[in-house]
């Protein structure tokens, strides 16, 4: 927690530091060069100076800050979401022209009206052409300095070279340079929050194995204990639950299996449930067909609605019957589950093995996009569930 605090700190000085350099570059650049006029009887000195336009640079730099912040905490977070390159740029350069526009005509009038004459000049740059000393009436803009009549300076004349118009072309370039700091700024922020989730990930799965290690021993010690006192139904079962737990734990990571280890875990699975019921309690068809090689299917799929079945569809005392296959043709894959449905189940859609309906059918979606088919009735005291997938 302290570190964390600390690194906030030092990104925030960090941002202080960035905005003032920003600060210092645009009031550098953007000063306004002025030429002075003093017309006496006989002679017409010329002398530079510069006057800042600071005070119109903080609102420049909030905009830039408007920017910058906007694409790093919003745009580009909303951007990257769509997979159109197109819709991305034009999300991109649509808050830049707003944010850039904005300045515009929010301290464009503001400047402007600084540099606007108090008094008109006493000489017309007409005067000045003649003299040779502006070629050009967009040359210069006249203002006056003088708030009234000074004996002492009168006459004198302020020409402003730059203005705002012949502002924006720096200011473009510090917007563009501003969008690409903050294009590179969010990407190594994304690519270091990865890496992190992924080495906690790694570190967290590292120490995880120790749990499956030491069950693992643990049920091949019940299955040896089991066996060696003769109770082979109980070693069957241990055995079966360590087969399905290193199943779900290391094979079932991969993107897909094959479709004969999913039909073992199915078969696995099936036998550990019916322990809990006597045998007249439940009766379970599982069809499946017999050449199945080369098919790979997502892992896990099938599974909630076996685990469904059993918490739903049998009752202790009752006779029950769960019907269940797997079917094959031109690359079509069709599961099907059918179980009684008792007046004390509430609603199935609530839940199917704890993770939800809504979840499975979000799964289904990831693996399957535009490949399958799910259909659920509740209907006449049975639960059916039909599932068709495009293996293609």
């Amino acid at each position: 927690m302290h570190s964390a605090k600390k690194r906030l700190r030092i990104e925030i000085l960090l941002h202080l530091l960035f905005w003032a350099g920003v600060f210092y570059t645009l009031t550098s650049l953007n000063n306004s060069h002025i030429h002075v006029w003093a017309k006496t009887r006989h002679v017409v000195s010329d002398q530079y100076s510069d006057t800042s336009i600071s005070s119109y640079v903080y609102l420049i730099l909030i905009f830039l800050a408007v920017l910058f912040y906007g694409n790093v905490f919003w745009v580009f977070r909303k951007a990257i979401r769509y997979k159109n390159i197109l819709v991305r740029l034009a999300i991109c350069a649509g808050w830049f022209l707003l944010v850039f526009g904005a300045n515009y005509f929010t301290v464009g009038p503001l400047f402007d009206n600084a540099n606007q004459a108090i008094e008109p000049p006493p000489m017309p740059p007409a005067q000045f052409k003649k003299l040779g000393v502006i070629k050009d009436d967009s040359e210069v803009r006249l203002h006056r300095r003088l708030d009234g009549p000074d004996p002492k300076r009168v006459g004198v004349i302020n020409f402003m070279i730059s203005d705002w118009m012949h502002l924006q072309p720096i200011l473009l370039f510090a917007f563009l340079v501003i969008l690409g700091i903050s294009f590179a700024y969010f990407f190594l922020k994304q690519w270091a929050k990865s890496e992190l989730v992924q080495l906690s990930t790694e570190n967290k799965f590292l120490r995880s194995q120790v749990n499956p290690h030491f069950l693992f021993n643990t049920l091949n010690n019940l299955f040896s204990m089991a066996q060696s006192k003769g109770n082979d139904e109980l070693a069957d079962g241990i055995s079966k639950l360590s087969g399905m737990m290193r199943y779900m734990l290391y094979e079932s990571n991969e993107e897909r299996v094959p479709l004969r280890q999913e039909i073992e875990y199915l078969q696995n699975c099936i036998v550990l449930n019916k322990l809990r019921y006597a045998d007249e309690e439940v009766k379970v068809i599982f069809d499946y067909p017999d050449k199945i090689e080369g098919i790979f299917v997502a892992p896990m799929v099938f599974i909630p609605f076996i685990e469904n079945a059993f918490k739903h569809g049998v009752s202790i005392g009752t006779s029950s019957q769960i019907k269940t296959s797997i079917s094959l043709t031109d690359k079509q894959l069709m599961f099907y589950c059918e179980n009684a449905n008792y007046s004390f189940i509430k609603k199935m859609e609530m839940g199917i093995s704890g993770i939800g309906l809504g979840n499975v059918k979000r799964r289904l979606e990831l693996v399957y996009p535009a490949k399958h088919s799910l259909v659920i009735n509740d209907e006449d005291g049975k639960f059916m569930v039909k599932l068709q997938i495009d293996l293609s």
